[in-house]
This record gives structure tokens, sequence and C-alpha cells, in this order.
């Protein structure tokens, strides 16, 4: 079934990322930094992973969430900092103010990135292009940090967009290329297809989007689930995602990297006390709201990762224990981090039950 369907021409949305944020901030500070390779982390002594580096030190291979020792083999004179978020997110602040004066649908992701639908907007003769240009131009102004930014009709490909010609990238895709872009595009690319799922699309044969829409909506779902519905539209350029004001919080967790591995599951239960307690603590700070299930996560020693969610638990040491068993005997060997969360109600369900009650 051969389907083409491109978004409304009318949207406008504007991805904008800041270039290695927290690095940037650092170099901003401290000129010295700027042309030797920097990483902003925990230490080797705490497990830490690399949270950003500049792009000397990607030079060598570094890139975010890799573990320091790692980033150290590869670079043994890297430059490593633990950051300073308050000044981070300060500097955050002031970049959102500016996004804010061009239009308030904004949809912060992170404290360097954020969506902004400029639909109606009507400064710079509605065009797209010249507000991106005034944002990249008012941050370096006004914070000296350089940010990336990609205009498209939709979210996904707006992000895409932001990260074709980093760093300092202005990347537009107009209505009448959103086909031609697509076709042409690594089905790598697209959001949400992992290394997993990326291995499972090369095993069929598939590496752009114009090869991906040969395959019919039934074969997707039938390879991916729920996922392969999403791999078509996004094939086709289908992405009708509002840019949200206010994001939902879906889940809270916490959870931390050890010292020293924890040998046995004992250890692991041990090491449940504190990290419940943390939960609590931050579950009461967002007024205990109604929970729908909890969450268990494990990397071990080998860094593989297993996650186990359980429905309709309430979040007792009893029931984190028993999840906590069943994520261990996954590996069976020594943790490295544990995680303990909560998934909350969604708020229409939590409307819904209020009007029931």
């Amino acid at each position: 079934m051969a389907v083409t369907v491109s978004p409304s021409p009318e949207r406008k949305i504007l991805h904008a990322d800041c270039d290695c944020f927290y690095a940037a901030v650092e170099m901003r500070d401290n000129p010295a930094l700027r042309d030797i390779p920097l990483a902003i982390g925990g230490s080797v002594e705490r497990r830490g992973v690399i949270a950003t580096c500049n792009y000397p030190a990607r030079a060598f291979g570094i890139h975010s969430a890799m573990p320091t020792a790692r980033a150290l083999r590869l670079c043994p004179h890297l430059t490593l900092l633990r950051g300073d978020f308050d000044k981070y997110r300060e500097v955050s602040r002031q970049i959102q103010a500016i996004f804010h004066e061009l239009t308030p649908l904004v949809e912060p992701l992170s404290l360097d990135e954020a969506f902004l639908d400029v639909t109606g907007v009507e400064r710079f003769s509605g065009s797209a292009t010249w507000m991106a240009q005034w944002i990249k131009r008012e941050s370096l102004r006004r914070t000296g940090i350089t940010v990336s930014v990609g205009a498209a009709p939709s979210k996904f490909l707006a992000k895409i967009a932001s990260d074709w010609e980093k760093p300092d990238g202005l990347t537009v895709i107009t209505p009448e290329r959103v086909d031609d872009f697509i076709t042409a595009l690594p089905v790598k690319k697209l959001h949400g297809v992992g290394p997993a799922t990326g291995a499972r699309l090369d095993a069929l044969g598939i590496g752009t989007c114009s090869e991906l829409r040969e395959l019919p909506l039934e074969r997707l779902v039938e390879e991916f689930g729920k996922f392969g519905k999403r791999l078509f539209e996004l094939a086709r350029g289908i992405d009708d995602r509002p840019v949200r004001v206010e994001r939902e919080r879906k889940s809270v967790s916490v959870e931390t990297t050890f010292a020293h591995d924890l040998p046995e599951l004992a250890h692991c239960r041990e090491a449940l006390v504190p990290l419940r307690e943390k939960l609590e603590e931050r579950l009461a700070r967002h007024g205990h709201p109604p929970l729908s299930g909890i969450v268990i996560k494990v990397r071990f020693d080998d860094f593989s990762l297993t996650t186990l969610e359980s429905r309709g638990l309430a979040p007792t040491a009893e029931n984190y224990a028993r999840l906590l068993e069943q994520a261990w005997e996954r590996g069976r060997r020594p943790v490295r981090l544990l995680g303990v969360g909560t998934r909350l109600v969604e708020a229409d369900a939590r409307r819904q039950l209020s009007l029931e009650l």
C-alpha cells in the first residue's frame, strides 16, 4: 500500500538544542577550556558517567552516558569537571526566557532543549527561519551559548533538523521538502529507533524510510508491536503531536550507582531500604500522587540493564523485594546500579476516578 501523507503545512515547529550545554557554560566561563578535551561527569572512584563533553573530547570517541573510566582510557589527558548544576539551571532559565519572548507555546525537554510552536507568531513576517536565526543570535548575545535550531512542520522532523548541522546549526525543512527529506532519511534517525530496533531493521534489509515504506502496516505491527504503527507513520511524515506547555509527569524514581558492586542479592535487598526512603521523600514533595505500579531497575557489572515493572502493586518493601529478586535472576551477577520507581495514574484516569467518586 503506497501512502504518502505529509504534515499540515500550516504548522511551524522549532526545536532548539544548546550545543554540548554543560561543557559550553564551562568554556564560556573559562576560555582556557575551549580547545582541549573537556567532559562534565562523575569521578572514576564513584563509578561516574559522562553527562556531556565538548567537541574536542568527542573526537576521541567520548560521548554522554559513557563510564568515566572508559572516557579516561580513550583520552588520558581529558579534563573532567564535576559540574555546577545551579549555574547550568540559571543559564537554562535565561535561554528559556528568550523562547518565551517569541511564543508562549514552549515545551522544555531538559535544561538544554525545547520545542516551540511558532505557527501563529506574526513577528519576523511569520518566517520560522528568521525566528530561528533570532533565537540563535539572542542566545549567543545574552548568554554566550550557541544553539542549534531545526524548523519543520512537525516535532519529530524539527528535532532531526536541529541535529543535522551541529554545532551552531540551522536546518529548515519546509513543507514542500518534507517528502523528499523523509524518503532519503536513514531509519536510525527516527525517534525511538535504538540499537536493537536498528539491528532488526537491518536484518529486514531496511536502511532508509523509503525502504521502510515498502512494508505494510500489518507486517510492521507483527515485527515491532505497537511501535510498528509509529514506524509506519514516521516514514510517511505523520506526527501530529502538539507542543505541550505542561508536560504530565508519568513516574517518580530514584537510583544510585554504587562505589563498589553489590555481589549478591542479599546486598541488593539491603540497598533497597535507603532507596525506598528517598523515593518516599520525593513522592511526598509531589503531594503523594495516585500510583499505578512499581518499577525496579538493575544494571549489572557488565553494564547490561534490566527493568521490571508491575502494574497495580503498592510501593511496599515486600513488593519491591519480590520484583528485585525477579530482576536479579535475569543476570545473577554483581550489581553496579539500582533504581526504584513508581508509575503515576495518568491525568485522564485521575479525572475519571474523581467523577466516579
